[in-house]
């Protein structure tokens, strides 16, 4: 199977989401999951079967350490 950016997220073969502990009721958080060649799935925990965005570790370590020094602060203001 070719994984894809917006591939069906329910079509992604042996993979387990995981939530953040910083997720709320409302279900309003996203969920991840590694890849069998290593690369990582984003989907939307309220649309489990809907697009999944595929990055690869190196893109994902990007965006950690940016929101982690505050890169991303002015999108929520």
């Amino acid at each position: 199977m070719q994984v894809y950016n917006g591939v069906p997220a329910d079509s992604l073969p042996m993979v387990d989401w995981t939530k953040s502990s910083w997720s709320n009721p409302d279900g309003n958080c996203v969920e991840v999951a590694t890849l069998p060649g290593g690369d990582i799935a984003v989907r939307n925990s309220r649309d489990p079967e809907g697009p999944a965005l595929v990055y690869t570790p190196d893109e994902i370590r990007a965006f950690v350490r940016g929101a982690k020094t505050g890169d991303f602060d002015a999108l929520l203001t």
